[in-house]
């Protein structure tokens, strides 16, 4: 509960000018279908009917007003997912805790362009971009290399911007750098792929016997065994998001 008193001075100043009528440019939520609406002037803010009465709750800290059933928690979003906050603005500043910048979030690692962190209620979550994928604070998501400011070259590729790397201990899956951005690739059927050649060969190796059949794609992703997530670019895959708790009523 937000305890500053321009906060309470706002909401009853609000309050009572939905009571008499004099805001014009501000929905009862009593008089709509859903019992909720934004506010106004604030995108993470909103006004819920309680006992045929409109009451002001905001957002968690860092989420925005979307909508009824929609958003990440109680009707709330990343801001960044819609226009949400066009022609607005925001009512509450950013509560930071250790790698998160808001309370709830997805912000980038500080050291590393293949990891980020996931922030639900001030507690962060290291997630791994995975599939020769770098974090994209832009997009906020996984992207491939060449979208990536600043990380133009994928770690996978130091050794060799255009050469093969391993997949874990996978017989025909593994990694081909092209100008240092590493692709998933697959060895032809019956052929496996040599650790020490860094090439498809004629098995056995000493790693690989002869395949009898194709393997599975999921079955070689050793880092890629989390659920898949929206919002990433064909043929990456991603750590699954936390649920979390609901907005915070103004008094």
């Amino acid at each position: 509960m937000v305890g500053d008193c321009s906060a309470t001075v706002d909401f009853f100043g609000i309050h009572a000018s939905l009571a008499s009528g004099q805001r014009q440019d501000q929905d009862d939520p009593c008089k709509t279908k859903s019992k909720v609406v934004g506010d106004a002037t604030y995108c993470d803010r909103y006004w819920e009917c309680v006992n045929n009465q409109a009451e002001l709750y905001d957002c968690p800290n860092g989420l925005v007003f979307a909508g009824k059933h929609r958003g990440v928690t109680e009707g709330c979003d990343y801001p960044w997912r819609s226009d949400y906050c066009d022609g607005k603005q925001l009512a509450n500043g950013p509560i930071s805790t250790e790698h998160c910048d808001w309370l709830y979030g997805i912000f980038g690692h500080e050291t590393s362009c293949t990891r980020y962190w996931t922030c639900w209620n001030g507690t962060a979550t290291e997630q791994l971009c995975i599939g020769g994928l770098l974090y994209n604070e832009n997009a906020h998501s996984c992207d491939w290399p060449e979208n990536v400011e600043g990380c133009q070259k994928h770690p996978l590729c130091n050794d060799d911007a255009n050469g093969n790397v391993p997949l874990g201990k996978s017989c025909n899956r593994y990694w081909q750098c092209q100008g240092g951005y590493p692709r998933l690739q697959r060895c032809p059927a019956m052929l496996v792929f040599d650790r020490r050649s860094l090439r498809c060969v004629v098995p056995p190796t000493e790693d690989c016997d002869i395949p009898t059949t194709p393997q599975p794609f999921d079955g070689d992703l050793e880092q890629g065994k989390g659920n898949a997530i929206s919002n990433l670019p064909p043929g990456a895959i991603q750590g699954k998001l936390g649920g979390g708790s609901g907005g915070r009523k103004q008094n």
